[in-house]
């Protein structure tokens, strides 16, 4: 016993010191550097959501084939505000879960789900741009901080650029190309989503994150989802790539291949 609480403060000793060597501020703005991950299960349903079954299969998993309950993600409670006609899309795609959701063909997430998925994400900040890495589908994000202009086409992740609000970190991204999800519940947006999300640090370990969606081609009215983000703290905290596309391949070609004599 003594000898694992030696291990245990040992491990708390080399996390606060990391924390110690960490500077408060860059050019005299919060430090967001780090490995970061919501916890929570918003990367199902940002929507409040009961416990349900994963997939049409999911009896073959018995009690590991289960979506697990959630809260919901947006700020006040409640449900997201689609139009009708989006309505009927997001229910659309949801019935076809997970064959239509481009996660699994191993597309890149887009704002805002790529924050909140279920794996970390990490963020280096210098005295200019910033610069945010993901392990799914290696996904990298550029948040520009000078270069204010327009997107010439529109992509997966759009085009973020970045202005500090005090000690608020504030990025808008537009020119996404309306092809992905916000989650795996089927919520969606077009290509005129317009995503402006605030990351606040609350200490050296946590983040408070909000990002509101306007998108009047897809809901009534703006919405915003807000979530902790919580810092890895262990010593040897890294990104683990995720090479999505064997799977993928699989997915898509699974009847075309031969089997192995």
């Amino acid at each position: 016993m003594i000898a694992a609480a030696g291990i245990v403060l040992s491990a708390r000793s080399a996390a606060l010191a990391q924390q110690l060597d960490r500077p408060a501020t860059i050019s005299g703005h919060p430090n967001f550097n780090g490995i970061w991950q919501a916890l929570n299960t918003a990367y199902w349903n940002l929507e409040g959501h009961s416990v349900e079954g994963f997939g049409k299969d999911f009896w073959q998993l018995g009690a590991i084939g289960v979506i697990p309950a959630g809260k919901s993600a947006l700020k006040g409670g409640g449900t997201i505000p689609y139009l009708p006609e989006a309505l009927k899309k997001r229910d659309e795609n949801r019935s076809q879960w997970p064959a239509a959701d481009p996660e699994a063909k191993c597309y890149m997430l887009g704002v805002p789900r790529v924050t909140y998925q279920n794996r970390p994400f990490q963020i280096f900040q210098g005295n200019g741009d910033l610069l945010m890495v993901y392990p799914f589908a290696a996904t990298n994000r550029i948040i520009y901080m000078k270069d204010h202009t327009e997107a010439p086409v529109d992509s997966w992740m759009g085009k973020s650029s970045g202005t500090w609000e005090g000690d608020v970190l504030v990025v808008t991204t537009n020119s996404q190309n309306g092809k992905s999800w916000l989650d795996r519940a089927g919520n969606f947006a077009s290509n005129q989503l317009k995503v402006t999300e605030r990351f606040k640090r609350l200490d050296a370990n946590h983040i408070w994150y909000e990002a509101t969606l306007e998108d009047p081609q897809t809901f009534s009215r703006p919405w915003t989802i807000e979530m902790p983000l919580y810092r890895l703290i262990d010593n040897d905290a890294q990104l683990l790539e995720l090479k999505c596309v064997p799977y993928t391949d699989m997915l898509l070609y699974h009847d075309l291949l031969q089997p192995k004599p």
